[in-house]
This record gives structure tokens, sequence and C-alpha cells, in this order.
């Protein structure tokens, strides 16, 4: 696809046949004001390629609600046809994470934006099978995106979540209810209650200057 880096073609969620299984991974995505949709997808495919995953295995991204309404990542999810979910700050942070930071967690109220997105869409059940990564902007240039991939569990249906069905469409936000909780019970299992359904409009109005 272009404006990705990799063409995360890997074979990781196929089965023994070759026949791909439903989709059944999350991409959690990290964004930093400014950043263009090119640098969130030549992020994920870089991502999923050094973990030989598949882009088509990919049910959805999910981020922070204060970043949902940044141009560049919705951008992105436009060109991969993906929906994009959004987590509030509480929701998110009570997620255990392998690599919490004070950075997400001084601009946006979460120690963790991309991990613990990716975990809290993935519900019950779920694995963090790729840690957060950084994007590496040409010339040297700060890193504005990061991104973080999980394995749903068997409780985690893509096709129940949040009216998701397995196939491609425009991107979209919805919200996850404050009273939301998820907890990781290892740094990468995620002992959670499972994605939320209802959608609710994301404001875009909640941007911060640093990158989680």
């Amino acid at each position: 696809m272009p404006g990705l880096t990799g063409t995360g073609t890997g074979t990781d969620d196929a089965t023994d046949d070759g026949v791909p299984r439903a989709p059944s991974l999350v991409v959690g995505v990290g964004a930093g004001r400014g950043v263009s949709g090119g640098e969130v997808l030549g992020l994920i495919g870089r991502v999923l390629d050094g973990a030989g995953l598949s882009l088509c295995c990919v049910t959805e991204l999910a981020t922070a609600e204060a970043k949902a309404g940044e141009p560049g990542l919705l951008a992105a999810a436009d060109r991969l046809r993906l929906p994009l979910r959004a987590y509030t700050a509480d929701v998110l942070a009570a997620v255990e994470v392998p690599n919490p930071s004070d950075v997400p967690r001084a601009a946006v109220g979460t120690p963790s934006v991309a991990e613990a997105a990716a975990l809290a869409a993935a519900g019950e059940g779920g694995l963090l099978i790729v840690p957060k990564a950084k994007s590496a902007p040409p010339n040297g240039s700060p890193a504005r995106a990061t991104a973080a991939v999980a394995r749903r569990g068997r409780a985690g249906n893509p096709a129940a979540a949040d009216g998701v069905s397995g196939s491609r469409g425009p991107a979209r936000a919805a919200a996850a209810p404050t009273s939301s909780s998820r907890t990781g019970s290892s740094p990468d299992a995620a002992d959670e209650s499972g994605a939320p359904r209802a959608t609710v409009p994301v404001r875009d109005s909640q941007h911060s200057k640093e990158n989680p």
C-alpha cells in the first residue's frame, strides 16, 4: 500500500493451509501534535513487517481520546480503511503495560497510549505481541508517532465490538465510556472486561504538544 514503508504481508495470522484467519490484530497508535499521515503509515508498516504480521489481519487502530482528532492519524486510518477507536485517559491509565512513560502521562493523563490502547481494544485475554516502537522521521526529526500491536483474545470478537465488522471501512472514532476499567495481568497480557459496545462521538478539541 502506498505510504507504507513495509508491505505488512507477513503470514503470522494464516492457518496451515494458507487461508487467513479473521482479522485479530489491533494497532495502538500514539500521535504527537502535527504528525503526518505518512509518518503514521510508515511506522505501522515497519512494525507489522518487523514482526512478520499481515496488514490484512488488522481490524482497527486505537488511540487516546485526546489524540483522535489529529489530522495525520485520521488520514492514516482513512488510507488503511480501518476504524479508529479512542479511549479516555482514565481507561488507558488502568491498563498495565511494559513500557509506561512520564511523557504521555504529563501530556494526556495516561502513562501509555500505544500499548494501552492496543490492549484495551484487544479485549479480555488480549496479548501485546509487539511492544511500543517510535517512528523514525528522516533528517533526524523528533518522532511524533508510536505504535504497538495486540492480538485479540478469544472473547474479543472484532465483529461484535462497537459495530466494527471484519470488512474495511472509512475511519471513524469511538470512545470508551469513562467508567470502563482495563488492567493487564502481565507485561504482555491484559485481564480486561472486553471492548465497549457503545459508539460515542469523540471531540477533537483536546491536543497535546508532547509525543505519547
